[in-house]
């Protein structure tokens, strides 16, 4: 499975590696809110979170759907390059229209949705009825967020600009002073890669699990993940280029957006994690990847790795019965791989990532990318 991004006939002076402020705010934010994904960088998380304000910190809950579970596409950059500030980027975001803001801010990502361009949630009644379901699966906060923003984008979107300027102030600022530099290195590194040895060269550079194909057909480049997209570098209604922007904390994700008439963007990791093995019985190992070895449970190992859902959600977003993800469930349950926890009338399920990562890096890595 992979996201594939046709680059045919694309320039190679269209294609940009450079660092984005407001992609490594949306890497840092997603990071204090999933801890467990990022065990490397607990010292950072651990001393950031206890020096954040009380008011701040319940900001940052309320809005956290737009980073939790996965990386929503108003956190990445929009232009033929990332601005040079975080006010900049910002700026640039203002410019959004309401539609394609709302369309990205309720992005959840088990949903088949994204690569559709379907009715949206602001004008169409059952649009909308979907999108506060799904906010509704993961708890009240997410449903009164869902609800703010379809009521009233411009003061939403207001809100959240705030949100990020007062990230900025108590924390992001620093941390962009000491990683800006090797991030900028990076990038300058993968954009001579790309002079001298070409597309496949610095693509290879970047992350082994981005590649260049290139046939009768054209050239394609094809980031591994655990789900299926497509999208095209050339589209007139966006502008064409392909930007890739380096990441000091996204480790182990690897990030892309494929969204219909959006300029498509790769956010690759450059650090290293750290990840130290547990002990377990060769009974308990030999059941965990029993579990895993059915393609069916690695795609729902996949989506519930980054946020919790519902057997309803789940069986909606793989196109399959909810009995068959009940029973892919209960073996995942039953290896201990699996959490639950019930919101009123829902119940939700979660990957336990922490024994995941006991299992191996190479695994956590790949769902999590």
């Amino acid at each position: 499975m992979s996201v594939i991004i046709d680059v045919t006939g694309l320039p190679d002076e269209r294609i940009v590696f450079a660092p984005s402020p407001l992609a490594e705010l949306g890497a840092a934010l997603h990071v204090l809110s999933e801890p467990a994904h990022h065990p490397w960088l607990h010292g950072w998380t651990t001393t950031t979170l206890a020096g954040l304000a009380p008011d701040l910190a319940d900001r940052l809950a309320q809005a956290d759907v737009l980073w939790r579970s996965t990386r929503s596409d108003v956190l990445l950059p929009i232009g033929p390059r990332p601005g040079d500030t975080l006010a900049e980027e910002l700026d640039i975001l203002d410019r959004l229209d309401d539609e394609r803001y709302v369309r990205a801010a309720l992005e959840i990502n088990c949903s088949s949705d994204y690569d559709s361009e379907g009715p949206s949630p602001l004008a169409d009644p059952a649009a909308r009825r979907r999108a506060l379901d799904r906010a509704a699966a993961r708890g009240p906060r997410r449903l009164e967020f869902a609800r703010s923003l379809l009521a009233d984008p411009p003061a939403v979107r207001a809100w959240i600009r705030r949100l990020l300027e007062d990230c900025d102030q108590a924390f992001f600022a620093d941390l962009w002073q000491r990683t800006h530099g090797a991030l900028a290195a990076d990038a300058r590194h993968k954009t001579e890669l790309l002079r001298h040895r070409g597309l496949a060269g610095a693509l290879a550079a970047s992350s082994p699990a981005i590649a260049l194909e290139e046939d009768a057909r054209g050239r394609r480049v094809v980031v591994d993940k655990l789900t299926d997209g497509a999208t095209t570098a050339t589209d007139p209604a966006a502008g064409e280029g392909l930007v890739l922007v380096p990441t000091a904390l996204g480790r182990p994700h690897l990030v892309v957006l494929h969204a219909p008439h959006r300029r498509p963007v790769v956010q690759y990791p450059v650090a290293s994690p750290d990840l130290r093995a547990g002990p377990g019985s060769v009974e308990l190992m030999q059941r965990r990847l029993e579990a895993l070895a059915h393609p069916v449970r690695v795609r729902l190992c996949r989506s519930l790795a980054r946020a919790p859902y519902t057997t309803g959600e789940l069986a909606d977003g793989l196109g399959i019965t909810a009995p068959e993800v009940s029973r892919h469930l209960k073996v995942l349950r039953q290896a201990g791989l699996l959490t639950a926890r019930r919101h009123g009338r829902y119940v939700q399920y979660r990957l336990d990532v922490t024994v995941v990562a006991r299992l191996g890096g190479d695994f956590l890595e790949a769902v999590l990318r």
